[in-house]
């Protein structure tokens, strides 16, 4: 079971094409926080990240940093450049007809790509959301990336058919070798993650038998025979890779599957109930009135309003 593959698709943490920053001479961008996680590739020379509170960090050509939702952070061309503000209105045509984003000065020494990474507001499994700092990948710790990086890149240069569908899967495939990597170069980091949690290999295995068979009537105690260890283990492990139990684990996965179905489909309550693991459709409407305050058919009907 691809435990990252299959939560980053029911998660929908889809990335969106933000925009190319061409800098030159003396520049610096200060960026809002936004809800979603920002990656910020360095496709050609070097540039300073600069978050609150932390030293500034350089970045070069084929380097990429993924920030946390919601981090205000800045992008300049030396470590104590005074920042400017971002042009919302500039940036937002440059999103609209996929034009560059020129900073400072000509000519341009330094190509950053900026894209946004979103999670389906259902789903409340953190895969992205839980980042406590910014994640470093370097160019020299995965050749993939830098690789996924220079095609993306050429491909915004030369649009031409077919360019929209190349270019969002490229974008999907950048967060995956950027995890790959991060997570083989940085096993000791993001504790209390769900990416974190990856670098575990109880946890990670108990993850893979929740998401392959979310259906089934997983306990703690049957979780850990799958797993091989003991129950205590798998429960102090599992708390302290996630913060939680993994009966805590297991329900609030089972309600995001069945969020996003009551949203996305017409299936009965009763099918999504059993789908998700439940005994019966009064189990599940009450689970689902603890983790979401409302019953599967209000949370339904309010959605679709």
């Amino acid at each position: 079971m691809d435990v990252l593959a299959e939560v980053l698709r029911v998660s929908g943490a889809r990335g969106a094409l933000g925009v190319v920053l061409e800098a030159g001479g003396t520049w610096g961008l200060w960026l809002d926080s936004a809800p979603g996680a920002a990656l910020h590739v360095i496709s050609r020379g070097t540039a300073w990240l600069h978050v609150t509170g932390e030293k500034p960090r350089r970045v070069q050509a084929g380097d990429a940093v993924l920030v946390p939702p919601g981090t205000a952070h800045g992008i300049g061309g030396a470590a104590g450049v005074t920042m400017g503000s971002c042009d919302r209105e500039e940036a937002a045509r440059a999103f609209g007809d996929g034009r560059t984003l020129r900073l400072g000065s000509p000519p341009a020494q330094t190509e950053v790509i900026v894209l946004r990474y979103e999670q389906d507001p259902e789903v409340r499994t953190p895969v992205l959301t839980s980042l406590a700092r910014p994640m470093h990948v370097t160019a020299s710790q995965n050749a993939q990336l830098e690789r996924t990086a220079e095609l993306l890149a050429a491909e915004l240069a030369q649009p031409q058919i077919g360019t929209t569908a190349a270019i969002n899967s490229i974008v999907d495939l950048l967060l995956v070798q950027f995890v790959r990597a991060w997570l083989a170069r940085h096993p000791q980091e993001q504790p209390g993650s769900w990416l974190g949690a990856m670098r575990d290999p109880v946890v990670r295995d108990a993850l893979a038998c929740v998401h392959a068979q979310p259906q089934h009537p997983w306990t703690t105690q049957t979780l850990a025979a799958a797993t091989s260890v003991s129950r205590a283990t798998l429960s102090r492990r599992f708390r302290s890779a996630l913060g939680q139990t993994p009966g805590a684990y297991v329900t609030q996965w089972r309600i995001d599957l069945a969020s996003v179905r009551l949203r996305d489909t017409d299936e009965p309550v009763e099918s999504i109930s059993d789908a998700v693991g439940y005994a019966s459709p009064h189990a599940f409407s009450r689970a689902f009135r603890r983790a979401r305050g409302t019953a599967p058919g209000t949370y339904r009907s309010r959605l679709r309003e």
